[in-house]
């Protein structure tokens, strides 16, 4: 299933292609900015990615040269306090703050100009794959707010205090060397070569247990959001459900067997 990337309505575009959903970012001619629309969409492609038992991963990349150049403030100046970033409890938000718990893994694959919610979107994604020439920026504070879809958070823990602080105080630019130095990002490739890297590691992703995929993802989330004490606390529940399915079988056969599993989800 594809959407017509051409159409001007489709800030986002959706494509299966096996058992992983391709959302692409789709508006070119504003360097992929974030206007209302494209937030709703993004939204509504995640949300049907979740619900669809067929899927195991899911990429997220950008039509043209860039990710994004971040929020159209000119377009959303009017809409911020009408709840267009707010998620009810049925819908994925792509920053995860509200709505949805996500359950399901997401791989995203970055390039050229990557600024405010372009980090804040990648940061809430379980894999980073970033072109050599990706050009990024917390740059809220120069336009006199602050950074509100996570990165007070997320860039602080996986950075620290004081390797963060510099660029959520100042806006400055960065590279993508410096992303990756600073743990924004799971791996840097030559420009033009992130997205085949990142549909190979969603393969990669796709030919794991399924069940097992998310019991990570839950348990990693458990901790990110309650600590460490609660991930530790919660991790044997995990357990009986996952050695009881016919995935645990099927791997341990596979083993046996010295040959790929075949995983069912189930």
């Amino acid at each position: 299933m594809t959407t017509d990337s051409n159409h001007p309505d489709n800030r986002i575009t959706y494509e299966i292609q096996d058992h992983i959903c391709l959302i692409g970012i789709n508006r070119e001619k504003k360097r992929n900015a974030f206007d209302s629309h494209t937030i709703r969409q993004l939204s509504q492609a995640l949300t049907r990615y979740e619900d669809d038992d067929q899927l195991r991963c899911a990429l997220i990349f950008a039509h043209g040269d860039h990710f994004t150049a971040g929020l159209d403030l000119v377009e959303l100046q009017d809409k911020l306090d009408e709840g267009v970033f707010e998620f009810t409890d049925n819908q994925i938000d792509p920053w995860g703050i509200g709505g949805r718990l996500r359950t399901k893994p997401v791989v995203v694959a970055v390039k050229g100009t990557c600024f405010t919610v372009a980090i804040e979107l990648m940061l809430n994604c379980d894999v980073v794959i970033a072109s050599d020439n990706c050009n990024f920026a917390q740059m809220e504070v120069q336009r006199g707010i602050m950074p509100f879809g996570g990165a007070t958070v997320r860039f602080v823990a996986a950075a620290g205090w004081q390797k963060a602080m510099p660029y959520l105080l100042t806006g400055k630019a960065f590279d993508a060397q410096t992303a990756d130095r600073l743990n924004l990002v799971s791996e840097v490739v030559p420009n033009g070569s992130e997205y085949e890297r990142a549909l190979t590691l969603a393969k990669e992703i796709c030919q794991a247990a399924p069940l097992g995929v998310k019991g990570a993802i839950s348990s990693a989330q458990d901790a990110s959001r309650n600590g460490a004490a609660s991930a530790l606390a919660n991790i044997h529940t995990y357990l009986p459900p996952l050695f009881n399915s016919e995935d645990a079988k099927e791997g341990m056969m596979a083993m046996v067997e010295r040959r790929e599993a075949e995983f069912k989800g189930c």
